[in-house]
């Protein structure tokens, strides 16, 4: 699976940018920001079936998605000028988006729709369908007062939401018409009594029934539920914010808790497999060379080069009736991107059962095996710059082990800032940054040729004196309790002392 987003990062003055600093849930509120802003425009499935011995067969969708605008309330989102140029320069179809993208909607919107529908109190949101149908109830009302009863009219070039919209409008105002879909984007309308009426209204031939607009209104949502029975391994590249999204568009807006987020999404995903994690893990044991993205690696991994000696990989084919990304590659469209995750997912699970064991393996491995080799990366999600590698949606997560903590001491320049800091570093290498005091900053890096470079080069800077983090020395805390300590123990002995003096008689 594979998203494609109106944008990545927020830059609200209250949304800051990634840190090392970030615990796992730190990051995650940082992120609910930026998915509660943007929208997901496109999503790729791609579906490998097992079909014989070493072939898989792959069928991979691509769907422009739209957010639900049927009774709801009128949805915002933001668009990232940097997304969308990026997405452009791709080829990306906007107007697609836009004008033929699948409604979708959450648990809570689908709540608020169907009791809407249900009291009779709904309101079309879009100012295009409303204008649409303005003009159809002007056409029906000029029709009826003369039309005879079981006479019809048709009302045409309509969206799948304007026929929904349009029968429950005209059976709200009048009580003598009714509508039937008739496809091909027509609606039939038809005068008839009262009576007649009543009795097609309680007619389970009735297409304008709540559980059917319902249906049509969660659109792409019923994909999903599809997706979460099936209980099959779902698979992405650098997936965090990809499940974000899917919890909060077509599940349930995030929840505050970071722990209650990771519940949800593992018990609609109970295996999770991020291909980035995984390839990670190859760069160490196979010499794999490091890659800056999904496209990068699927061709390093199809590299004879990097064939075992043994077994050959799976061979993976796409269906014939899915067979465009066979003939042109489509980097950055999410179908073609979610065929990547899988056929990347496969050869490295080939690799490294051929690589991490002395015993023999069967000439033609099976998806188990592959995912008992891959047993130590199921439901860890990378994390990108932060306190931990990878996101554990089943278990806790483990500490990054970072290179120590730097403490710079401001001398002679006060009222320097932390954007100051990171600008004085930056040419040299690259530091994230924290306030400790008025006068300290804290520096912490992923890489300890950076902290050595640091200490050397700044030895004899003449405003900035810098030294490894201690923490019984530096923490504010531990100041703090050291000066308390200190006034109680003086107070203390003034006391002991004043108290044992001899007294005047």
């Amino acid at each position: 699976l594979d998203t494609e987003l109106t944008g990545l990062h927020s830059t609200s003055p209250q949304n800051n940018k990634p840190s090392l600093f970030d615990s796992p849930a730190e990051r995650y509120l940082k992120t609910r920001q930026s998915v509660q802003r943007f929208t997901v425009t496109q999503l790729g499935l791609a579906i490998f079936s097992n079909e014989n011995s070493r072939k898989y067969v792959v069928h991979s969708y691509n769907f422009f998605l739209f957010p639900s605008t049927l009774g709801v309330r009128d949805v915002e989102f933001a668009l990232s000028a940097s997304s969308i140029q990026f997405l452009s320069h791709y080829g990306f179809d906007y107007n697609k988006f836009l004008k033929d993208g699948i409604p979708y909607m959450n648990e809570v919107q689908e709540e608020i729709l169907s009791q809407k529908l249900f009291e009779g109190s709904w309101k079309v949101s879009s100012i295009l369908d409303r204008d649409v149908l303005k003009k159809a109830i002007d056409e029906v009302t000029c029709w009826i007062a003369a039309a005879e009863e079981e006479e019809t009219m048709i009302l045409q070039d309509l969206s799948d939401y304007q026929m929904f919209e349009i029968q429950l409008v005209l059976r709200q105002a009048l009580q003598n018409v009714w509508t039937q879909p008739l496809g091909d984007k027509k609606v039939m309308v038809k005068k008839v009594s009262p009576q007649h009426r009543q009795r097609l209204e309680n007619s389970r031939y009735d297409y304008c029934q709540k559980e059917l607009i319902l249906l049509s209104a969660r659109g792409f949502t019923n994909l999903f539920h599809t997706i979460v029975k099936a209980k099959k391994p779902l698979v992405g590249h650098n997936m965090l914010m990809d499940l974000m999204h899917l919890h909060e568009k077509f599940y349930k807006p995030l929840p505050e808790s970071y722990e209650e987020f990771k519940r949800n999404i593992h018990n609609l995903f109970p295996v999770i497999i991020d291909t980035k994690t995984v390839t990670k893990s190859i760069w160490k044991m196979c010499l794999f060379p490091r890659v800056s993205n999904l496209l990068e690696a699927y061709k390093v991994l199809c590299s004879s080069n990097l064939n075992p000696k043994g077994p050959a990989s799976p061979v993976i084919a796409l269906a014939s009736d899915c067979s465009r990304y066979a003939e042109k590659k489509s980097p950055h469209e999410a179908g073609y991107d979610a065929f990547l995750c899988g056929s990347v997912l496969l050869k490295s699970a080939h690799l490294l059962l051929f690589r991490s064991t002395d015993d023999a393996v069967d000439a033609v491995p099976s998806f188990s095996q592959y995912l008992t080799v891959l047993a130590e990366h199921l439901n860890k999600v990378n994390f990108i710059r932060g306190g931990v590698s990878s996101i554990n949606f089943s278990g806790e997560d483990t500490p990054c082990h970072y290179p120590p903590l730097l403490v710079v001491h401001i001398r002679g320049c006060p009222g320097m800032n932390e954007k100051q800091i990171y600008q004085e570093f930056k040419a040299l290498c690259r530091f994230d940054v924290r306030r400790l005091s008025k006068n300290q900053f804290i520096l912490l890096s992923n890489k300890f040729k950076h902290v050595r470079l640091v200490l050397q080069d700044y030895k004899h800077h003449p405003h900035l004196q810098i030294s490894i983090y201690r923490h019984w020395r530096h923490s504010p805390c531990v100041n703090c309790l050291l000066q308390v300590s200190g006034i109680v123990a003086l107070w203390s002995l003034l006391a002991f002392v004043l108290g044992g003096a001899p007294r005047c008689s």
